[in-house]
C-alpha cells in the first residue's frame, strides 16, 4: 500500500476501569498493549504511525511519534482523531484504538478500498452488531471539522453521522475488534494467548 495513508493510535484515554493506569503502558504478556497495537499497525500497511497521549509521552515516543489532544483533559477520542488529523501529512487517517492488540489484518486495506468514491469523506467498520467507531478512516481535509465537533463536546459516533461516514461490513472478523478494559480483560487475553 503506497503512503495514501497514516496511522493514529488512540492513547489519550483517562481508563477509568484500569484505576486510572495508562492503558497503552499495562503490561501484556511481557510487553506494553501498545506495542501490540503498533505491531498489528505495522503488519496492515507500511505507513507513518503515531500515537496520540494526553500523558506519558516519552514513554510512548519509544514506539513512535507522539503527540497530544489539542484540548486540555481526557475530552474523548474525537479530541484525538482532532489532533491527529491537524498533523496529518498523508491524504487519509486510519485510526485505531490502543485497547485492541490484535485488530483485523485487512482493515486499512478494505477501509481505504471503501473511500474510492469520489464522495468518500469518512468510513468506518461495523463488526455486524455495531458499529467499531474508532476504526475509521476519515479525509486529512476533515482536520477543521474535527476540531470544531470536538470542541463542542460531540461524540465520535456523532460526528461520523454528521459528515456521512460510510459503513464497512466486518462482520466476518467481529472476534478481532475485541478491546481490553479492566484487569480481568488483560488476564484473560494473557490466558488465551499463552494456549
Amino acid at each position: 500500500m503506497r503512503a495514501a495513508l497514516t496511522i493514529a493510535i488512540l492513547a489519550g484515554g483517562a481508563a477509568t476501569r484500569l484505576q486510572g493506569r495508562d492503558k497503552g503502558l499495562e503490561p501484556l504478556c511481557g510487553r506494553p498493549l501498545v506495542a501490540w497495537t503498533i505491531e498489528a499497525a505495522a503488519a496492515m500497511a507500511a505507513v507513518p504511525i503515531l500515537i496520540v497521549a494526553n500523558r506519558n509521552p516519552d514513554a510512548y515516543a519509544a514506539f513512535a511519534r507522539t503527540i497530544r489532544d489539542d484540548l486540555a483533559g481526557f475530552r474523548g477520542p474525537l479530541a484525538g482523531v482532532a489532533a491527529a488529523l491537524a498533523v496529518c501529512d498523508t491524504p487519509w487517517l486510519m485510526t485505531l484504538p490502543v485497547d485492541c492488540p490484535q485488530p483485523p489484518r485487512d482493515l486499512a486495506v478494505r477501509l481505504l478500498d471503501a473511500t474510492r468514491a469520489e464522495s468518500t469523506k469518512a468510513a468506518v467498520a461495523h463488526d455486524g452488531e455495531r458499529r467499531q467507531p474508532l476504526f475509521a478512516i476519515y479525509r486529512r481535509e476533515l482536520a477543521p471539522d474535527a476540531a470544531t465537533a470536538a470542541a463542542q463536546g460531540q461524540g465520535v459516533w456523532q460526528w461520523q453521522n454528521a459528515i456521512g461516514a460510510r459503513e464497512l461490513d466486518f462482520a466476518d472478523r467481529r472476534a478481532q475488534f475485541r478491546n481490553l478494559n479492566t484487569p480481568e480483560d488483560f488476564a484473560a487475553y494473557a490466558a488465551e494467548h499463552a494456549r
